[in-house]
Order: structure tokens, then C-alpha cells, then sequence
């Protein structure tokens, strides 16, 4: 069994971790094309100057959005809570292309000592990790994000667009707990949390797994403010 993490305020996210330990590879057979995700990861690799420092929160298996930060240049940091989705992330994007470290992203910081201390970086790219979180933890998720940017650092993110707080849904065989936000109360708890949105794309996305539902997924591209 993976051991506990408590992020502030007490939210233990054991059971998520271990689900994704569960899923594995069948999380990328279940979502095989990830146009949206590619688009915004090209965006940010594009954005940013050669050889940037760019964090990869929930990095999962390191597809597509390790290997393709890396592919492009860029120095690679991923964080992930499940030991099962590392270790192929370390298959998939061997050293020395990316690093890949087991992190609560609460636990992330600039400064310190230990696992959680990471640094800052030119850029970070946020594809559906603050999904897993309760709606009372994303403002503060949004704004360690914040503090972890060089001024005038880009953070691309994605979110399922659903009217949803810490829901449980079944998910590729297993329940896991999930947030979401509209739209427009998406904006603006990004812009609350100190960040100018850039760009904004929406993709409409139907899993290969017919027990995986249709979502409408939202990437922003942000500038720390």
C-alpha cells in the first residue's frame, strides 16, 4: 500500500494515488490522442527559450508532455503522487532527458530542503492534476504554482470543464474524487490567483474506453502577473 499524504488542511490523497497506481499504461491506451494537451504543451515549448526550466505537475507516464518538453530542448522536472505512473514515466523519458520525483503538489516549493523543494522555473505545464483536488485547495494550488514561476513565467493548464467539487466518479475500473469549474469561474479563480490568461483553447474529447465518459476539456495559457 502507498503510504499516506496529508496535504494542508488534512486531505488525505492516499486513495488517488493508488488508483493511478492501479491504472498504469491503461490510462494512455484509454486516452491515446491528447490533441489538446499536445497543442498546449507545443504552445509552451514554443513560448519559452531554449533549454528553460519547465515543472510538469502530474505528469503521469510522461506522455506526451515530458517526452515532448524534452524533445524540444527544454529541462524537465516531473512531479507525480503515484509511484506506479512514475516508474513508466521513467521508462518513457529515461534519464538524463527528464527527472521525475513522487511529490503531493502541496508539498511543492521554491526554497528548502527535501523531496517537495524544487526550485523555480520558467515554466510549468498543469495538465488536469488540480482535477484531483478538492475546490477549497485549488486557489492555493494555483497560487504555489505561482511562486514556483520566475517573474514572467508561463504556466499552461488544462481542466475538465464540470460544475463538480471532490465528486466521486468511476474511472477505468476504479473511483477516484474530482473537482471542476465552468468557465468563466475557472477564469477567475486563475486570475485571482495571480496570473494573466494569454490564450484559451477548448477541445471536445471522447476516450477510447467506453467506460471512460466525454469530457470538454479547457487549456489556459497563463503569464505570472
Amino acid at each position: 500500500m502507498s503510504e499516506a499524504y496529508d496535504a494542508p488542511g488534512g486531505h488525505d490523497r492516499t486513495g488517488q494515488a493508488e488508483a493511478f497506481d492501479a491504472i498504469g499504461s491503461a490510462y494512455d491506451v484509454a486516452f491515446p490522442h491528447k490533441s489538446g494537451q499536445l497543442a498546449a504543451g507545443r504552445r509552451l515549448a514554443e513560448e519559452l527559450p531554449a533549454g528553460s526550466r519547465i515543472l510538469d505537475v502530474g505528469c503521469g507516464t510522461g506522455l506526451p508532455t515530458a517526452r515532448q518538453l524534452a524533445d524540444a530542448g527544454h529541462s524537465v522536472l516531473g512531479v507525480d503522487l503515484s509511484a506506479g505512473m512514475l516508474d513508466l514515466a521513467r521508462v518513457n523519458v529515461p534519464p538524463p532527458m527528464a527527472e521525475f520525483r513522487r511529490v503531493d503538489l502541496a508539498d511543492l516549493r521554491p526554497s528548502g530542503e527535501g523531496p517537495g523543494a524544487v526550485g523555480q522555473f520558467d515554466g510549468i505545464a498543469c495538465f488536469f492534476a488540480l482535477l484531483m483536488l478538492p475546490r477549497k485547495e485549488i486557489p492555493s494550488a494555483l497560487r504555489l504554482l505561482r511562486s514556483l514561476l520566475r517573474p514572467g513565467g508561463l504556466l499552461s493548464l488544462s481542466m475538465v470543464e464540470a460544475d463538480l467539487d471532490d465528486a466521486a466518479i468511476p474511472f477505468l475500473g476504479h473511483t477516484i474524487r474530482v473537482s471542476g469549474y465552468l468557465r468563466d469561474e475557472l477564469r477567475q479563480v486563475v486570475r485571482d490567483a495571480g496570473f494573466d490568461i494569454a490564450h484559451e483553447e477548448s477541445y471536445s474529447y471522447a476516450p477510447a474506453r467506453i467506460d471512460a465518459p466525454p469530457e470538454h476539456q479547457l487549456f489556459l495559457h497563463c503569464r505570472r502577473g
